[in-house]
């Protein structure tokens, strides 16, 4: 993910105007009230991917790490519809694959990822996977993001490539451990075959990023049809990239979803 820190990023969109605010992450008060917080962006997360037609089946993972039992992750149960997701529904998952708390079991898939994603990168809060049609029809090109628009620069040099297990349903942990250091320090991968995983400080900046990584997928693939489309200068994508592509800004791009899930369906929160 980026290296810029959050004074930094902030001073990229933070208001010049004396007197105006924009919203910030909220400080944890304890424990438990950041387990409440992360499950609550949790359901919204994956209610949000269910909204936008990005979940299919029984495909897809969205998953928050324990602030307390940092090798525990929580996740949607196995089976269980996107849109009717609620805080109350989610289950929490040792790294040994036990569900140690909830009645419903997990993905074998989405353990054998995060598992090995969330031990290999402490940094990672959150991390996305659904079958995206634009990302898996993607991922079959074996390919780089190209940055040809002002959002795709903020994936640059922040996408990785991997093509272990590439197809196959992902139940081997060694498979997971592979896609995890194929992705390194980055927060997005694209898996051979398969589909896009993104990661973040938080779920909202992991839901964001893939959302707006299968859409920067769709552009290259439709821009591609249409012609050969012009790339933009590494100086413009490296200030692209300062300016949208570190978490706070991921974080913040959520927040209008948030905001409308909160009027439209506060029952995510039960």
């Amino acid at each position: 993910m980026t290296d810029v820190d959050d004074q930094q990023a902030g001073a990229a969109f933070e208001p010049t105007q004396a007197g105006l605010t924009i919203p910030r992450p909220e400080e944890a008060v304890d424990v438990d009230a950041e387990r409440l917080h992360r499950k609550q962006r949790l359901a919204a997360g994956l209610r949000t991917l269910g909204r936008l037609r990005l979940a299919e089946g029984v495909a897809g993972h969205v998953t928050v790490r324990d602030p307390e039992l940092t090798d525990h992750f929580w996740v949607n149960p196995f089976g269980l519809n996107f849109k009717l997701i609620r805080v109350s529904d989610l289950i929490l998952v040792s790294h040994t694959g036990e569900v140690v708390e909830g009645d419903k079991p997990v993905n074998a898939a989405a353990f054998a990822i995060h598992s090995q994603l969330h031990a290999a990168r402490p940094d990672v809060v959150a991390a996305a996977h659904t079958h995206s049609m634009y990302g898996k029809t993607f991922s079959t090109l074996g390919k780089p993001l190209k940055m040809i628009s002002q959002d795709s620069t903020m994936f640059y040099n922040d996408v990785a490539l991997c093509s272990a297990g590439s197809g196959a349903v992902v139940l081997d942990t060694a498979v997971g451990a592979e896609m995890a250091e194929a992705l390194g320090h980055r927060k997005a991968l694209i898996h051979q075959n398969h589909g896009l995983i993104t990661c973040g400080g938080s779920v909202d900046a992991a839901v964001w990023w893939f959302v707006a990584l299968e859409r920067c997928c769709q552009s290259q693939l439709v821009a591609e049809a249409a012609g050969q489309p012009i790339e933009i200068p590494d100086d413009l994508c490296q200030s692209g990239y300062d300016s949208q592509g570190h978490d706070l800004a991921g974080w913040f791009q959520f927040q209008p979803w948030w905001d409308e899930l909160v009027r439209d369906e506060p029952d995510f929160l039960d």
